[in-house]
């Protein structure tokens, strides 16, 4: 009778998970046709608003609607658009309430998941359980419209701002991840006489600079393309962000005044003034996507392991 045994040194190989194999050829051609159909799916409508923002009117009359093919290229719709205030003030707007409101949701969001994720703080349990019951009830609009009212928040910029800037989902997220900061470091870094603050900008932010970006970038774009709250609280026009001049030209077909002051015999037909301003409030987006992309996968899946 013999006995079976494996020889010393050898192992067997371990199993592949199905997601880890190398696909078959058909397996290939399959993503590669998806992957293909995706791509063609976001940019052929991008690529014909541009075409028609740049197209002359003959040709956005003889295509009868958006352009495909491109004859002639002019940039006469984007200066008719910026002969008045009304976008480029619009554009400002956004710009700053963009840029004022992310810092402000960052670093609250970011203040709220360090002391979330350290066990034993001020308010701890209370705290996350208000943070995790934002997930289930939401106050309302008319509730939250009195508030601001009641604030004087009304035909102010803080009322853009103000009522968005903490994100239940964001928190979450970061806190989830500065809990996978091993608690050795930070430990450490106590024993070396740090304090919170230190521990936090000296240590924490420099180890979660993937899902820091990610959340600036989900906050960037929130305010970005923000107009229900301009809509509500905002009765000035000259200080409407881009994003409610966007729905109030292009959606409900009202005119702004560079579409109708001054117009020649040249002027660019309204949808390529349309499509010009759609240009101009997907632009940026696509502009600093690139930058942060590289952090999407580390910064959502990392910080989404642990709860």
């Amino acid at each position: 009778m013999t006995t079976l045994t494996s020889r010393p040194g050898r192992r067997r190989p371990a199993r592949l998970a199905p997601w880890e194999e190398r696909p078959s050829p058909a397996g290939q051609l399959g993503k590669g046709t998806i992957v293909t159909l995706i791509v063609l799916a976001v940019l052929g409508p991008l690529y014909t608003i541009v075409l028609t923002s740049l197209s002359p009117a003959a040709t956005v009359n003889r295509a009868g609607g958006l352009v495909l093919v491109p004859d002639g290229i002019t940039l006469e719709a984007y200066r008719q658009i910026f002969s008045d205030t009304v976008v480029s003030r619009a554009v400002l707007v956004s710009t700053g309430v963009t840029l004022a409101g992310t810092l402000i949701s960052t670093g609250v969001s970011v203040l709220g998941a360090y002391s979330l994720s350290r066990p034993g703080s001020f308010l701890h349990r209370p705290l996350l359980f208000s943070i995790l019951l934002m997930f289930v009830f939401f106050p309302g609009i008319i509730p939250v419209y009195l508030m601001v009212s009641g604030l004087g928040l009304k035909d102010s910029y803080w009322s853009l701002i103000l009522p968005t800037a903490v994100s239940a989902f964001n928190v979450v997220v970061l806190r989830s991840f500065f809990m996978n900061i091993p608690g050795e470091v930070l430990d450490s870094a106590r024993i070396d006489g740090a304090g919170e603050w230190r521990i936090l900008w000296r240590i924490v932010l420099p180890m979660s600079k993937a899902v820091t970006a990610v959340v600036s970038m989900f906050y960037a774009v929130g305010y970005w393309n923000a107009w229900f709250n301009a809509m509500l609280y905002i009765d000035d026009t000259r200080r409407w962000p881009l994003a409610l001049i966007l729905r109030q030209y292009v959606v409900d077909s009202n005119p702004l005044p560079a579409a109708t002051a001054g117009v020649t015999g040249d002027a660019p037909p309204t949808l390529a003034i349309k499509m010009a301003i759609v240009v101009i409030a997907v632009l940026p987006a696509l502009i600093i996507y690139p930058f942060v992309q590289r952090h999407f996968t580390k910064g959502v899946i990392v910080g989404a392991v642990k709860g």
